[in-house]
């Protein structure tokens, strides 16, 4: 058996698999509050404690994506006060410990991916042994690649959520010169992630919301999306619509920078919430507006993952790599 754990700001998720199969088997699944526990042992210790199935003598090894960089054996959240250290976990427990930045391990799920799993914005032509770009916008906005090497994917991460955003458009640029006053640099998490949209929302709004969205409220970001589907707040669609283009133009960038002629793929918990709005069309024009490379754009298969738990899955194809490699 393996344990593997996505470990975000807000909710982490840990499961105990089998890594019999090519796609490693869920036996118990739980979700903990993360800032509920003071670390990660601790957190590990309840799960083991409380499910009878869980037992640490019996677990190879684990794997863990970490929403932050990911240093040696250490990783620091980016938006928690949490500080990971593999080699700790690894003296509490007996079992071997790898730490992954979160898009990292989602990265490890994309091979395994059922159709059912993905929804298909752009059908394209998968070239066999390409590269595969991974982008997911959530709390926050992450990107990761899958290289292709000797045969066997191998995932890297990036931090590339914190580049400079790249304005296209006069709005862009409008947005650029009203959130610089703000914030003194305008990154892409800026703009394409559940707290971005909330910024672009005080940006189109002149006038009070007439959806009536709290930006206060902890679901604001769905409630901004929700507005703006139903057309009940010309200012949440307008929000929601520059949210949309610009993040199928970094897709877009994504795929230039990673030459992912193997595909892109759109996860996070944002993208299967809106999905009528990646599918209306600004998204895939965004993404494909890249001359004088457009055609080689439109090639690339482009399909959002529906699985909420890849990211989990994704640590346990990783863990049970680990494993067998050893």
């Amino acid at each position: 058996m393996l344990i593997a754990g996505d470990i975000g700001g807000t909710k982490t998720l840990l499961g105990l698999f089998d890594h019999a199969a090519a796609r490693p088997q869920p036996i118990v699944v739980r979700s903990f509050g993360t800032l509920d526990y003071d670390d990660l042992t601790t957190m590990i210790a309840t799960f083991l404690k409380e499910d009878a199935a869980a037992n640490a003598t019996a677990i190879e090894t684990a794997c863990f994506g970490v929403a932050g960089p990911v240093i040696g054996e250490s990783a620091t959240m980016t938006n928690i006060p949490w500080r990971i250290d593999a080699a700790r976990v690894r003296s509490v427990f007996g079992f071997p410990v790898k730490l992954l930045n979160d898009l990292e391990a989602m990265a490890y799920s994309i091979p395994v991916l059922q159709p059912d799993e993905v929804h298909v914005l752009q059908k394209g032509e998968a070239a066999a042994g390409g590269n595969i770009a991974l982008i997911a916008a959530g709390t926050g906005l992450g990107e990761a690649l899958l290289h292709n090497v000797d045969g066997r994917y191998i995932a890297s991460p990036t931090e590339a959520g914190h580049a400079d955003f790249g304005a296209r458009t006069e709005r862009e640029l409008q947005l650029v010169r009203a959130l610089t006053p703000r914030f003194g640099r305008v990154d892409v998490e800026r703009v394409i992630s559940g707290r971005g949209l909330l910024v672009v929302h005080t940006f189109t709004h002149t006038r009070p919301c007439e959806a009536g969205v709290d930006l206060d409220d902890p679901d604001a970001a769905a409630l901004i999306s929700r507005a703006a589907l139903e057309r009940r707040c010309p200012g949440c669609i307008d929000a929601l619509d520059l949210f949309v283009e610009a993040y199928g133009a970094e897709a877009g960038n994504l795929a230039l920078r990673s030459g992912a002629t193997g595909g892109v793929f759109v996860g996070g918990g944002i993208a299967p919430k809106i999905l009528a709005a990646l599918t209306a069309g600004p998204f895939m024009r965004a993404f494909n507006a890249k001359e004088p490379l457009e055609r080689m754009v439109e090639r690339m298969p482009v399909k959002v993952i529906l699985n909420a738990r890849a990211g989990l899955l994704g640590a346990a194809v990783s863990a049970a790599g680990t494993r067998s490699a050893t």
